[in-house]
């Protein structure tokens, strides 16, 4: 079937030249859309006329093509700043095989946050009894810290560093959102306490309020 192609350019575009565009956007529409097999059948782009017997070197020439039809690409050169504590919660299980060798060394972690990787921890930092019954660890939660992460290996390498309790309850789920986050909840040291009123229950005073702006 014919095709019809519209084409807008900007005045950037004219600056090129349209004899270029034009031809341009034929190489680039025999590539995309109108390869049908037929050698030697013409392609009709406003008023050209060209064969596939005369793509040459140019018709794979990606510099040739406008700028609508690059995808950009680029790669990491640097890691500027880690912004992930590296600290995860989640729960351990054994290994699947139990015929490997890792399956005497190391448990699989599983972090709740399914954007961070399961981890390999060592036994040797799970509970004395997981091995003998590892059912019983089955909704506690832990914090796990990530090491390292092999470029060869599925998963990364942690080591644990804290039960936190029962899944579902406020107090562990809480502490593990606020270590994953980097969050500093220990109590207030006695220096950050001394700047506060002593003597409670504590309140303001009436010449104190009337030099205040009551926002209440």
């Amino acid at each position: 079937p014919d095709v019809i192609i519209e084409a807008q350019f900007d005045d950037n575009d004219a600056e090129h030249g349209q004899h270029h565009l034009q031809d341009a956007l034929s190489d680039d529409m025999k590539k995309l859309s109108l390869d049908t097999g037929e050698k030697g059948k013409a392609v009709g782009i406003t008023g050209m006329h060209r064969t596939k017997q005369d793509d040459g070197p140019k018709g794979n020439d990606p510099r040739l093509l406008p700028d609508e039809f690059l995808q950009r690409t680029a790669k990491v050169v640097y890691i500027l700043e880690k912004k992930h504590s590296r600290a995860a919660t989640g729960f351990i299980k054994l290994l699947a095989d139990r015929n490997s060798e890792l399956f005497k060394r190391c448990a699989m972690f599983s972090p709740v946050d399914h954007r961070v990787p399961r981890v390999y921890v060592p036994l040797a930092d799970c509970p004395p009894d997981f091995v003998t019954r590892p059912e019983g660890y089955s909704q506690k939660l832990f914090i796990c810290r990530i090491v390292d992460w092999k470029e060869d290996s599925n998963f990364a390498s942690g080591q644990l560093s804290k039960s936190l309790g029962q899944a579902g309850e406020i107090e562990p789920e809480s502490e593990g959102i606020l270590t994953e986050y980097g969050v500093d909840f220990s109590d207030f040291p006695p220096e950050a306490l001394e700047c506060l009123p002593q003597n409670l229950p504590w309140v303001i005073t009436p010449e104190e309020l009337a030099k205040r702006k009551d926002l209440r």
